[in-house]
């Protein structure tokens, strides 16, 4: 019965990835909106441009940081191959998130937006290769970490020389972003993990959510605030994602 279950689970994944990739497919090319370059808290403080932006990007410098020590000390739970350090992978995306990110705001453009989505990148698809071994075979560290890590580096370089060339499609990128938190939800709901704590998995999915809400919600956060604006609160709460992640690998305990 449990090979069987397994092999559902496979199945209702793979058939939702291509569901999701046919529709990105069959919608045309995607064009990255230069409007999304207009923040609504633009103020410069002690020099810095766009300071909030900037400055809250130190929850990943703080999450990716304390994440890699953590591993490095072996105080995380996880059966990660050596060659295959696959949270380790995810805090080094975490934590350069913070410097990518940074970069960016500080001269916002589609050049120097290539810097703020290679590291995330990083972050999705190893948290994601994480997830989807410790539900459905410790190989698939093996099997998918490096082509998927190659996978999300391509989606942004795809974009950035397709909108150099006129043709911008974000359409690859936007599925490294959107897979996860369809295969995430799908593999804890159809599948047993091999360890306690998968609850917390609940925290990151609703962290991210709300993450992607306040960046939609940039200009109303700000203007009903009046200190912080949506986009600012949106590196605060992705941040609080990743932390999350840290807590459950912190406190979870292998149930075999």
């Amino acid at each position: 019965m449990k090979r069987i279950r397994l092999s559902a689970n496979r199945w209702i994944i793979y058939l939702s990835c291509l569901v999701a990739i046919a529709l990105f497919t069959l919608s045309g090319p995607i064009a990255q909106p230069q409007a999304y370059h207009d923040f609504a808290d633009s103020r410069v403080i002690l020099g810095v441009s766009n300071f909030w932006n900037v400055m809250s990007n130190l929850g990943f410098l703080v999450i990716g940081a304390w994440g890699l020590l953590a591993d490095w000390r072996n105080r995380l739970v996880h059966d990660n191959d050596s060659d295959y350090p696959v949270y380790s992978i995810f805090f080094a995306g975490v934590l350069l998130t913070c410097f990518g990110s940074s970069w960016y705001h500080l001269n916002p453009g589609n050049t120097s937006l290539v810097w703020d989505r290679l590291p995330m990148t990083i972050g999705f698809m190893a948290l994601t290769v994480g997830l989807l071994s410790e539900f459905l075979g410790r190989a698939l560290q093996k099997r998918l970490l490096y082509p998927l890590l190659l996978a999300g580096f391509a989606s942004v370089i795809y974009w950035h020389f397709s909108e150099q060339a006129g043709q911008g499609d974000l359409r690859p990128y936007l599925l490294v972003q959107f897979l996860p938190l369809l295969i995430i939800p799908l593999v804890a709901l159809t599948g047993s993990s091999r360890y306690t704590c998968t609850i917390d998995l609940i925290a990151v999915i609703g962290f991210y959510a709300l993450a992607k809400l306040a960046e939609l919600l940039d200009m109303q956060i700000y203007q009903a605030l009046g200190v912080i604006s949506g986009h600012s609160l949106k590196h605060l709460l992705a941040a609080l994602a990743a932390g999350m992640v840290l807590r459950m690998l912190w406190r979870r305990r292998a149930l075999n």
